[in-house]
């Protein structure tokens, strides 16, 4: 490994752009973050094409100027790694100009498209083909409304001139001044229009679709040669792109999730769960989705993905609803000055459940209260609720997957909650390990950019790279099976 390379990675997310430049030792040397504006109505959620382009630059232009004043080379930043917001996509015809805006991974204008395929019986093809459930979360259904609400873009569709991208590749496009047209595995697997099994775009499905006509990328690994750039010339020579990846599973290779069996929790709002279950696409019977978790030349490791809906909106709904808390930190503090949860169960369906329940229909309940009940047994029950449903999704993985739980990693803001976090290892019986990087997505896109320019000459270099972190053991407490019981009927009970 030489001293002097450095790797510039984009991590494009739904509210902002984040740059940062990793030295070879996957440490941080300069950052810069830049937000970007959505645009909500009536269940559409949209962003400008260009403004996300422009987004990009500005802060990349922020990064390196700051790395520069910190005396860094900018000639010795050797590559690019991108992850991004994932479904979310985007139209252009072949002079580049986007024929409409960009549609949100949130965005729910597809719904009664989705009812439609369903009434159809399509969603076991689907879901054999693409490992998705028919939902609105991907891009497919909300491309198939476009073609249907949209005239300028079935017109561009039907005469072969509409181009379709994921956000990894309008920048790639836009970056190599429209030379390079490309996806990677793991964005392509959210679009409902990719084969797991062969890696390749689902012809069936295309004209089930309608969509037999659209041009779409070339899709490639995750760590791979896509093109270079100079950021419009904020470098002075071109660097090459040398990995893209969605942001999820850009967080998975970060954490370390490197073999079969290790697995990686987003701890933020909701919760996004990625278990590598090896180099076979496995199946869920129990709404888990499948996925590509990341892939490097001649390498490429599948996923089962479970999403939380509730997690740290619970407790904002404590502090902003209930009044109980004046600031989320004191929640540890309170969870522990009782000695155990009363049998007091917080089950947070406020936006119903979702994996591996999937009951949208759920509304949110508080059981076990008595007259001795007090605020700590209310806050420790919404902190528990969190493990709980981790340990859900974790228990149908393996039985789907038939692969054990070696080891979780987990990331996002509430990841710093110690009582959350030990009574989630107590829970799953298995070390929890938080490596302490809140910009894990872009670590990932630099580590397979690194892999793809010799940087790192191997998995195992990265290994050695893993920062030490903080690790939870399972502790002896006696009492966790009978808390999880308690957990499921009150699950059950809300059902009933």
């Amino acid at each position: 490994m030489s001293t002097s390379s450095y790797i510039l990675a984009i991590d494009q997310g739904t509210s902002s752009t984040k740059t940062l430049i990793f030295n070879e030792q996957g440490e941080v040397v300069a950052k810069a973050t830049e937000l970007l504006a959505s645009y909500h109505d009536h269940g559409f959620a949209e962003q400008v094409p260009d403004e996300i382009y422009s987004n990009v630059l500005a802060s990349v232009s922020s990064c390196i100027n700051t790395f520069k004043n910190e005396g860094g080379d900018l000639n010795a930043i050797k590559a690019c790694g991108i992850s991004n917001q994932r479904e979310t996509f985007i139209i252009w015809d072949k002079s580049g100009k986007p024929l409409y805006n960009a549609v949100l991974w949130q965005c729910k204008r597809s719904i009664a498209i989705c009812e439609r395929l369903k009434q159809q019986g399509l969603e076991p093809i689907i879901k054999q083909k693409t490992g998705l459930i028919i939902d609105p979360y991907f891009s497919g259904t909300k491309l198939i409304w476009l073609y249907e609400n949209v005239n300028t873009i079935k017109q561009a569709i039907d005469s072969s001139e509409a181009y379709f991208g994921t956000v990894d590749t309008w920048l790639l496009y836009k970056l190599s001044g429209g030379k390079r047209y490309s996806t990677d595995y793991t964005n392509a697997s959210r679009t409902m229009f990719f084969n797991l099994e062969t890696l390749t775009w689902d012809k069936e499905l295309l004209e089930l679709f309608n969509l037999s006509k659209l041009n779409l990328p070339e899709c490639k690994p995750s760590s791979d040669y896509f093109g270079e750039t100079d950021f419009d010339g904020l470098l002075n020579q071109p660097i090459s792109i040398s990995a893209m990846i969605g942001d999820s599973h850009a967080a998975a290779f970060g954490e370390g999730c490197f073999k079969t069996g290790m697995a990686k929790a987003t701890l933020g709002t909701g919760c996004s769960i990625l278990m590598n279950v090896g180099d076979k696409v496995k199946y869920s019977d129990n709404g888990m989705i499948s996925t590509v978790c990341w892939s490097t030349a001649g390498k490429v490791q599948y996923a089962l993905e479970g999403v939380i809906v509730t997690c740290g909106a619970t407790i904002e709904w404590l502090k902003n609803e209930l009044g109980i808390l004046t600031d989320s930190k004191e929640t540890e503090v309170i969870a522990t000055s009782i000695p155990d949860n009363g049998g007091v169960y917080l089950v947070p369906a406020f936006s119903g459940l979702g994996a591996p329940h999937w009951d949208m229909s759920r509304k949110a309940s508080i059981t076990g209260l008595t007259f001795s009940t007090g605020k700590s047994h209310i806050v420790r029950a919404a902190l528990e609720s969190i493990p709980y449903q981790i340990k859900d999704i974790i228990v149908v993985m393996e039985q789907d997957a038939g692969i054990t739980l070696d080891q979780l990693m987990i990331d996002g803001g509430i990841s710093a909650n110690k009582f959350i976090v030990q009574f989630l290892a107590d829970l799953l019986g298995k070390t929890v390990t938080n490596i302490g990087i809140a910009e894990v997505s872009a670590l990932g896109a630099a580590y397979l950019a690194g892999l793809q320019q010799g940087i790192y000459i191997s998995i195992e270099d990265l290994k050695g790279l893993q920062k030490d972190g903080k690790s939870y053991k399972p502790s002896e407490n006696e009492n966790i099976g009978g808390y999880y019981e308690g957990w499921k009927k009150a699950i059950d009970h809300q059902t009933k």
